[in-house]
């Protein structure tokens, strides 16, 4: 059989280690939780190239309400989520459509300015890596690099595949390329090792349950609940790190936590978190340089082996 096409019982790409019980993760200045936010600031087309894997809209087109409801976030929304991110002591870091910085750059000026942290999150969010070669998603890879330096000054950390598209080689290519942390993979509140070919990549804490789009859009609750569940979120986490470190990542999208009767839910509760003690508030890059630095993949990696080998 083609190993491209190869059955596999998993995924591979990460071997098992329960919790608790793992080497301890310890956060700079003795900080008990990680919290950062994510905000998706993204482009999609009207009338984006076809991928015969998966269609960018749910109607036919011409989609006039799922494109204008989308670019609400990068008309109005985005200023309302980071003036509550402000008052809260928050820097962002975006899930960048790389596209993004030639349509909008004063949105990307006004993120460089406070110096928030960006990562890929494809060129447009209406563009799949699926039945993409391995060349073509590397010269993706290669544009966001470029794109993003050349607008922000900032070398790329961080990678989200466009609308959480992938091929069996995402990871090797990234780890290839540079990239240090991938959010592709919801499996864990501690970042993890990634198994890939070169390099060292880890998963960072990317929620789909604190995200946005699925809160809203897909669980239909209203901002008020959403508030709590991010409290909700927070508070179990943060007595869970008295035994080591944990991540609690907040993914937003500006087009629906920026409306004007969802913003205040939404800043109610990062003030919350940002009320307490022991709480760093920070960037997916801070996260993962940390994470390397006190040798937290070497630990993992030596605790995952020894499990696997029945000698731990």
């Amino acid at each position: 059989m083609d190993a491209a096409n190869e059955i596999r019982s998993d995924l591979g790409l990460y071997d098992y280690l329960p919790w608790p019980g793992r080497p301890k993760i310890t956060w700079p200045g003795g900080k008990k939780l990680a919290v950062w936010i994510a905000p998706n600031i993204e482009f999609y087309e009207y009338d984006p190239p076809n991928n015969p894997t998966r269609t960018p809209w749910g109607r036919p087109n011409p989609d006039v309400l799922q494109y204008s409801h989308r670019d609400y976030g990068n008309r109005v929304g985005w200023r309302r989520m980071m003036a509550a991110m402000d008052r809260a002591g928050f820097r962002g870091s975006v899930s960048l459509n790389v596209a993004l910085c030639d349509h909008h750059p004063e949105i990307i000026k006004a993120c460089a300015d406070r110096g928030w942290e960006f990562f890929s999150h494809g060129i447009y969010n209406t563009r799949y890596v699926y039945n993409m070669t391995v060349e073509q998603e590397r010269a993706i890879i290669r544009d966001a690099f470029d794109t993003v330096r050349n607008h922000t000054g900032q070398e790329l950390a961080g990678w989200l595949s466009p609308a959480l598209s992938n091929n069996l080689w995402t990871m090797d290519i990234l780890a290839e390329a540079g990239i240090r942390y991938t959010c592709d993979m919801f499996h864990d509140d501690q970042p993890m090792p990634v198994k890939v070919k070169s390099g060292r990549l880890i998963s960072m804490p990317y929620s789909l349950e604190m995200n946005d789009v699925i809160v809203y859009n897909s669980q239909k609750v209203t901002p008020r609940h959403y508030g709590e569940i991010i409290k909700r979120q927070f508070d179990q986490l943060y007595r869970d790190s008295d035994e080591s470190g944990m991540v609690m990542c907040i993914p937003l999208h500006p087009y629906l936590v920026g409306q004007p009767h969802r913003i205040d839910a939404f800043a109610e509760a990062i003030d919350y978190i940002a009320g307490h003690d022991g709480v760093w508030q920070t960037t997916g890059r801070e996260i993962a340089e940390a994470y390397h630095e006190s040798g937290a993949y070497d630990a993992m990696t030596a605790a995952m082996a020894a499990l696997k080998e029945g000698t731990r």
